[in-house]
C-alpha cells in the first residue's frame, strides 16, 4: 500500500512537470511569433508572467500580444497552482506515509490474539522469529532501534516502536492477549525488568527469557519466567558434544522440525487426537505405529512433566501432548490422518 501511494505522488509530480514544461514552451512559443520577440526576450516575457512578479514588458504590447498574454496568465494560474499542490503534498506525504503505516500495523496487532511478543530483534530475537516464521506463528517484536525497524519490517515482521520495560509497549503489543513473550534483550537486568512487568500484566502467559549470567537464572524465575535459555552456555555445550559424541549430534542435527516437507519430529495435543473427555486411551489404542509409521517417544502431561519413551499403556490425560518421531511421509500421513494441517 505504500508503494502505491508513493508511486501515485510520483506520477502526479511528473505530470505537474510536463504541464509546466509546456506552459513554458507555448509561452516562448506565443511571444516569439505573435510579438516577434527575440528567443531570449521571449523566455523572459513568459518567465515573468507565469510567475506574476509584475516587471515591465521588454516592449509595448500590440493587440494580439495583449490578448495571448492574458491567456499565458489564466493558463498558467491554474498549472502553476496544480504543481505547487502537488509538490507540497509530496513533501507532506512522509509523515503521513509513516501515520498510515503505524496505524495499519497497529490495527493488526490489535487484532492479534494468542500471538507471541519478541522482546528485541538482535541475534536471539532474529533467530526466534525465523523459528517462528518457519512454523507459521503469530508474532511482534518490540524494539527500540528504529534504523532495525526501517531494515526489517515486512507485511511478515510486525514491529513496536518502544523500550520493552514500559508497559505502554507492552500494551500495544497486545501483551493481555498474548500467549508468549521471548524476551532477548542482551542485558540481564532488562529482561529482569520485562520479565516481571509481562508477568503482572499476563499471568498466565508462558514467559522465556534469555540470560547472560546463570547467577541470573533463579532471579529471572523468581520473576515469572518460565524457561531461561543460556545462548552461550548452550553454544559451548554443544562445541563439546561435537568431540564427545559427534555422530549422535549429527542423527540430531538431521532430525527436522521445521519446514514443507522434511519434518521429522512432531507435538501433537492428544486433545486433537481424540476427545478425552468421553473415554481415555492409551497409546497402545491410538496405534499411531500401524496407522502412520510414527513412534511416540515423548509424552508430556498437563502438568508440565516430561515422560520420554513411555510405555503403550500410559494413559493419555486430557490438554497433555505427545512428541512423535517418522520420515516425513510418515508424518505427513498422522497430520492427513487426524486433519492436523
Amino acid at each position: 500500500m505504500q508503494d502505491s501511494i508513493i508511486r501515485f505522488f510520483r506520477t502526479k509530480i511528473y505530470t505537474a512537470l510536463i504541464l509546466l514544461a509546456l506552459v513554458l514552451l507555448f509561452g516562448v512559443l506565443g511571444f516569439r511569433i505573435i510579438s516577434g520577440y527575440s528567443w531570449i526576450d521571449s523566455l523572459y516575457m513568459t518567465v515573468i508572467t507565469i510567475t506574476t512578479v509584475g516587471f515591465g514588458e521588454v516592449q509595448p504590447l500590440d493587440d494580439a500580444s495583449k490578448i495571448f498574454t492574458v491567456l499565458l496568465i489564466l493558463f498558467s494560474v491554474i498549472i502553476v497552482g496544480y504543481a505547487l499542490t502537488v509538490i507540497t503534498e509530496y513533501i507532506l506525504s512522509g509523515n503521513k506515509l509513516d501515520q498510515l503505516k503505524q496505524k495499519n500495523m497497529q490495527k493488526k496487532i490489535d487484532d492479534l490474539k494468542n500471538h507471541i511478543i519478541i522482546c528485541g530483534y538482535g541475534r536471539n530475537g532474529k533467530q526466534a522469529a525465523k523459528k517462528l516464521l518457519d512454523y507459521k506463528k503469530s508474532f511482534i517484536i518490540i524494539e527500540y532501534n528504529k534504523e532495525i525497524i526501517e531494515k526489517y519490517q515486512s507485511d511478515d515482521i510486525l514491529f513496536v516502536y518502544g523500550n520493552a520495560n514500559e508497559d505502554k509497549v507492552l500494551l500495544e503489543a497486545g501483551i493481555e492477549r498474548a500467549s508468549t513473550l521471548i524476551s532477548a534483550l542482551p542485558d540481564d537486568a532488562d529482561n529482569l525488568f520485562v520479565v516481571l512487568s509481562a508477568r503482572q500484566i499476563n499471568k498466565e502467559m508462558t514467559i522465556i527469557s534469555r540470560a547472560a549470567q546463570e547467577t541470573s537464572c533463579d532471579k529471572l524465575k523468581l520473576a515469572g519466567a518460565n524457561n531461561v535459555i543460556l545462548p552461550d552456555q548452550i553454544g559451548g555445550d554443544h562445541m563439546a558434544s561435537l568431540v564427545v559424541v559427534p555422530d549422535l549430534l549429527e542423527f540430531i542435527q538431521n532430525l527436522s522440525v521445521i519446514g514443507e516437507r522434511n519434518i521429522n519430529i512432531e507435538e501433537i495435543h492428544v486433545n486433537k487426537l481424540y476427545d478425552p473427555s468421553t473415554n481415555i486411551k492409551t497409546i497402545r489404542d491410538l496405534d499411531l505405529r500401524n496407522k502412520s509409521g510414527c513412534t511416540v517417544i515423548g509424552y508430556k502431561a498437563s502438568n508440565g512433566d516430561y515422560l520420554v519413551n513411555p510405555e503403550s499403556d500410559i494413559k493419555l490425560m486430557p490438554d497433555s501432548k505427545v512428541i512423535v518421531l517418522g520420515r516425513p511421509e510418515q508424518i505427513h500421513k498422522l497430520n492427513a490422518l487426524f486433519n492436523l494441517d
